[in-house]
């Protein structure tokens, strides 16, 4: 398959709140290469039931930060997250990391509000032209040892966005602001946070202790209390269950020296809902590793909260919008009063 420029190759400058239709399968097929790709960005199998649906862009995913090799803030051109369109992992083992989807604006087109929807939109067409080249591609080299391995959009956001954002490039600050991501408030205070950080980073190389600011901790003054040994905590938890988020001192106890718990990280975004309540949307036994594509399975018990999502506050407002997972030993069940 070879892929060739069409109109639906030119950018929208989606903003957030828009409405789009995505495309049908036929015409994203015709964007994408032999690997089921446009721009590096993969297609993947549980995009497929959007096809011919309307939807709101959510953020405009012009860059995001680098969970594989840890670089910092990378470029994306030409994507958005819709809302509500989260990979589910059905034609990925079943991996429970909901990431947030993106979609190239190729993949979509601008809907003027009260444009009645066409018969396409609201019925899905039985045809499926793209699911083989999709599932075929869902999958890398096996491992060493036969393990099956996977691949999705999490695991080619290196490829997919290539370039590095360095702190200087304040143009991505302008488009935080007229993309709708986030107010002038909240780009200035990621940005100080950001500048303090790389201060923070250079005086833990350079100053003595007691020259440094809190020891040089970043933003959000997180440092592990526990030593080289993690405790845990099984409380059982399921679906609905109504939990509060305990305090960061509480939480600080149970991570060691590089903020993990029994190899889960806690980070400084998760920390600003200390103390809040949420209900237990699922039960985490499994994610793909995205450096290597493996299915990594939970040994300690670990669940994912409703409306918790990483902000990005401390983190350049990056708009992937995690969803974090909680050790059960971070939380506490609260109990629901009963009317009479």
């Amino acid at each position: 398959m070879t892929q060739f420029a069409t109109p639906t190759s030119l950018g929208l400058n989606l903003r957030v709140g828009e409405l789009v239709e995505v495309r049908s399968e036929a015409e994203i097929l015709a964007t994408l290469d032999d690997r089921g790709e446009l721009d590096s960005l993969p297609f993947m199998p549980e995009m497929l039931k959007y096809c011919g649906q309307r939807m709101t862009v959510h953020k405009v995913a012009h860059k995001l930060c680098d969970t594989i090799s840890r670089s910092g803030m990378r470029r994306m051109d030409g994507a958005v997250h819709l809302a509500g369109a989260r990979c589910d992992g059905s034609a990925h083992g079943g991996c429970q990391t909901a990431c947030s989807l993106y979609w190239k604006e190729a993949w979509l087109k601008r809907v003027e509000a009260g444009t009645p929807e066409t018969g396409d939109a609201v019925t899905p067409r039985p045809s499926r032209p793209l699911l083989p080249l999709l599932e075929v591609n869902s999958r890398k080299e096996p491992g060493p040892d036969g393990e099956e391995r996977f691949s999705c959009q999490a695991t080619e956001l290196l490829r997919a966005a290539p370039v590095c954002l360095p702190l200087k490039n304040l143009g991505q600050y302008v488009t935080d602001v007229r993309s709708g991501n986030a107010g002038a408030f909240a780009v200035l205070r990621t940005f100080l946070v950001q500048v303090f950080n790389r201060y923070q980073s250079i005086s833990r190389r350079v100053l003595p202790r007691r020259l440094r600011i809190r020891g040089g901790l970043r933003w959000g003054w997180l440092k592990g209390g526990a030593g080289a040994s993690t405790p845990v905590a099984h409380l059982g938890l399921r679906p609905g269950e109504l939990v509060r988020v305990k305090s960061k001192e509480e939480i600080l106890k149970t991570l060691n020296d590089d903020l993990l718990n029994r190899g889960m990280g806690f980070e400084e975004e998760m920390s600003r809902h200390c103390g809040r309540t949420a209900r237990v949307r699922a039960r985490v036994d499994q994610c793909i590793d995205e450096r290597t594509g493996r299915m990594l399975r939970m040994k300690t018990p670990c669940v994912i909260l409703d409306d918790i999502v990483c902000g990005g506050v401390y983190n350049a407002n990056c708009p992937r919008e995690f969803v974090p997972f909680w050790r059960e030993i971070w939380l506490e069940r609260v109990e629901e009063t009963r009317p009479a």
